[in-house]
């Protein structure tokens, strides 16, 4: 670690700064996720899968030790791989890891290029084993998978990078679903820049939906998409698997005049008030093998004569009105949250490396250590702070500055007598440790 000199402050000549104080952490916010990380089971039941192919001969840091130490740096907010060469010595850091000093930089690049697609499958398998089991405790009754694609820009010669012609930029187009009752990150495939947004959605959600109907049965699973995701061949999957579904639909001449069909014949007597419809009719494209239930919502906006109309694609029941199934459908927008939280507080969009694989490997880790943070969040945040995002849950609980101080056997971190969010952080450890997963 680089020490620089002692500095004197201008404004007042008595204060001198220097970064020598020693046994010192600004994180100490993230014992409370190793002490819930060792509740869930989330490291070892990444061990328990990941089995990467290891050539060396001699090393210092082991395969789980490195994966530990990228996603609790990705959830202190160090997300570049060079920050453990600022860390290595870090008290708070290197308890939670279990070594004498965290892995450099090129340990860690070194780490990536281990991984292959076997390896990146066993990351997906060990995500879906920890969401099974928080799902079981949570006794989840409903499940909604909200299907969607982003963008992750890329600079220079990157493998798979590509020109998208919907972002107007140069980069990858992820693949992704979120459980939308609980915000848990089900899952994310990398893909090339230039394919479109339904490309691969069948194949990709297919085994989310056996696998939940196989091993949660009771549960109501439900698929929100918009109009990217409009394929027949997702709506045949959901028919099949008895899952219900709320697509978007692109607007075209056929239900356009439908829609206009089933508008009031009268004028608006007050042009000056908006107006509302939603109306429910049998629809079948021509790419269609069936006819199917199209919700149309109308809209005229106050001041205007025309009105506007979405279309969404349904298989649920007549028991749900055509207005409750449009805000079923509009509550999928909490997605989106979700999405510029990964992107913002998890790097999950930030593709820095010429390989698509190891591209790959960091989204996978950033989805990861997003999930991890939600589950410490909605199963042990009060009830009025579970909504928290990641950059308050650093400032509130995990930028904490600690002293270690070694007596005998023990090591005892203390804390800043002067931190304001003191009363939140051991109420969140308390309930932690009162946790019981099965």
């Amino acid at each position: 670690m680089a020490t620089l000199p002692q500095l004197t402050l201008d404004f007042n000549r008595q204060i001198k700064l220097s970064n020598d104080g020693g046994e010192l952490s600004s994180d100490t916010g993230e014992f409370l996720f190793r002490e819930f990380d060792e509740k869930v089971g989330f490291s070892s039941t990444l061990a328990q899968f990941l089995n990467l192919k290891d050539n060396r001969r001699y090393y210092v840091h082991s395969n789980e030790n490195l994966l530990r130490q990228k996603i609790y740096q990705i959830i202190a907010g160090y997300t570049e791989d060079d920050a453990a060469d600022q860390l290595t010595k870090d008290p708070v850091f290197t308890r939670i890891i279990g070594t004498d000093a965290l892995a450099s930089q090129p340990s860690l690049s070194r780490f990536f290029r281990r991984f292959d697609n076997q390896s990146i499958e066993q990351l997906n398998q060990a995500n879906q084993e920890l969401i099974d089991k928080v799902h079981q405790f949570r006794e989840s009754k409903s499940l909604i998978f909200d299907l969607d694609s982003t963008h992750s820009d890329t600079y220079g010669d990157q493998e798979a990078a590509a020109y998208n012609a919907h972002y107007g930029t140069v980069g990858f187009h992820p693949l992704v679903a979120f459980d939308g009752v609980t915000g848990d990150f089900l899952k994310a495939k990398l893909r090339p820049g230039n394919v479109y947004t339904s490309n691969g959605v069948v194949e990709f959600i297919q085994p989310l939906i056996e696998h939940y109907n196989e091993k949660f049965p009771e549960t109501t699973s439900f698929i929100r998409g918009d109009s990217g995701f409009a394929v027949p061949a997702l709506y045949d999957l959901c028919e099949k698997e008895s899952v219900y579904y709320v697509i978007r639909l692109k607007s075209n001449a056929n239900l356009q005049r439908i829609a206009d069909e089933l508008l009031p014949s009268s004028l608006p007597s007050d042009v000056t008030k908006a107006e509302c419809y939603y109306e429910e009719t049998i629809y079948q494209a021509k790419s269609w093998a069936k006819p199917r239930k199209v919700i149309i919502k109308s809209v005229r906006s106050a001041g205007e004569l025309i009105f506007s109309h979405s279309f969404f694609v349904t298989n649920l029941v007549d028991v749900f009105s055509p207005k409750d199934i449009v805000l079923s459908y509009q509550k999928r927008g909490t997605m989106e949250n979700y999405i510029k939280e990964t992107k913002n507080g998890f790097s999950f969009d930030k593709m820095n490396s010429h390989s698509f694989q190891v591209n790959e490997v960091k989204m996978m880790l950033s989805l990861l250590a997003y999930n991890l943070t939600n589950w410490l969040r909605t199963l042990c945040f009060p009830e009025e702070q579970k909504n928290m995002q990641i950059d308050t849950i650093r400032t509130r609980s995990i930028k904490v500055a600690s002293k270690l101080v070694t007596s005998g056997r023990s090591l005892y971190f203390k804390l800043s007598s002067s931190f304001v969010y003191q009363e939140f952080f051991w109420k969140v450890l308390q309930r932690i440790q009162k946790l019981k997963l099965e």
